[in-house]
């Protein structure tokens, strides 16, 4: 009977050394991979939310895990996760580089709608100018399409507007979208007034 409770309590000693085995690299573990996460949290957000969210869950079953003392599930999970760390941080420079080369695009875009586009609504402006003075529309221009120039135009101004206080703040894909709408306004416009482009 003596022996038997010897046993038994060798076998708790050796479980319980054991298990403070473990905890210290586990701990360490999961403290590595929090840090490695944190160097790329933000920029993950933004270039790889997806999988940012699937590490942030993976992390936080680890978490759980220390947290109840399993730390073999901790050890044995660990290395998947610092894989998939890995994985994202790739995934943002990957997403960086993209976005970066989306945003000269845009730039380039931009100055070459920047530079014309101003153009256009001047010429506009100053057709209607004209035949709203004109006591007869040309050929072509009934006042139906006249009026609907007119709305036209004014609609491109507003939008021209959008998109120059988006390309001043810094948003230059967004003003480069808006500053192509204006363009394909502007063109629907001038075939109203029996102009060309």
């Amino acid at each position: 009977m003596k022996s038997k409770m010897l046993l038994a309590l060798a076998t708790v000693v050796l479980i319980a050394a054991g298990c403070s085995m473990q905890k210290k690299p586990a701990n360490e573990a999961v403290s590595s991979i929090e840090a490695s996460l944190a160097e790329i949290k933000d920029d993950a957000a933004k270039y790889a939310p997806d999988g940012l969210k699937g590490v942030e869950s993976t992390l936080a079953q680890l978490k759980e895990n220390l947290a109840k003392e399993d730390y073999k599930s901790v050890l044995a999970g660990a290395p998947e996760l610092t894989k998939a760390v890995g994985s994202l941080k790739e995934a943002v420079v990957t997403g960086k580089a993209h976005a970066e080369e989306m945003l000269a695009a845009a730039k380039t875009e931009w100055e070459g709608l920047s530079a014309d586009v101003p153009k256009m609504v001047e010429a506009i402006q100053s057709r209607i100018d004209i035949l709203s003075k004109s006591r007869k529309l040309p050929k072509g221009v009934d006042k139906d399409s006249f009026e609907n120039a007119k709305l036209g135009l004014e609609s491109m101004k507003v939008t021209w507007s959008d998109a120059t206080t988006d390309a001043a703040s810094g948003a230059l894909t967004s003003a480069a979208d808006k500053a192509k709408a204006v363009k394909a306004k502007g063109e629907e416009v001038l075939k109203q007034l029996g102009m060309t482009a």
